[in-house]
C-alpha cells in the first residue's frame, strides 16, 4: 500500500523546488532593479530590511513584520508599495499576495522599472522625513 509514497513525494517535491528557486531568482532581479545587490535578497533578516527601503518605509518596520498576524496587515501593505514603486497597481498587489510565485517572476523577469518608493521618488524625497536614523548614514564612534 506505501510502497510507491516515495514517487508521490517526488511528484510534488520537484515542482516545489522549482518554483522556489524561480521566485528566489526572481526576488534578486528585483532588488537588482531597485539599485540594492542580489544577494541582499536572500539573506534572512536583512532582506526584509533592504526590502523597507526599496518601498521608502523606516526600518523598524522589520520589527513589526517579525510579529504574528500583525505582520500579514503590514506585509500587504509592503507589497502594495512594492507595486506602486515599480508602476502597478492595486490589482497586481493582490496577485503578489495570492499568487506570489507567478506574481513575483513577472515583476522580476519583466519589463516593470523602479520608479521609487511608492512610485514616485521625487514625493516620497520632498514629503518624506529628512530627519529620522538611518543605519548607513548614522556615524560610527
Amino acid at each position: 500500500m506505501y510502497e510507491n509514497s516515495g514517487i508521490w513525494q517526488m511528484v510534488f517535491l520537484v515542482p516545489f523546488l522549482i518554483i522556489t528557486v524561480i521566485v528566489i531568482i526572481a526576488l534578486w532581479k528585483i532588488y537588482q532593479k531597485a539599485g540594492y545587490q542580489g544577494w541582499e535578497a536572500i539573506v534572512p533578516i536583512y532582506n526584509i530590511y533592504i526590502f523597507t527601503k526599496i518601498i521608502g518605509k523606516p526600518g523598524w518596520w522589520v520589527i513589526v513584520l517579525l510579529i504574528p498576524y500583525v505582520n500579514i496587515v503590514f506585509g500587504v501593505w509592503g507589497l502594495n508599495m512594492l507595486s506602486k514603486s515599480f508602476g502597478k497597481g492595486e490589482g497586481f498587489t493582490a496577485g503578489l499576495y495570492f499568487f506570489s510565485f507567478i506574481f513575483f517572476p513577472i515583476l522580476g523577469f519583466g519589463d516593470a522599472k523602479y520608479l521609487g518608493p511608492f512610485g514616485d521618488k521625487a514625493a516620497f524625497d520632498t514629503y518624506g522625513d529628512k530627519n529620522r536614523f538611518d543605519f548607513e548614514q548614522a556615524q560610527q564612534f
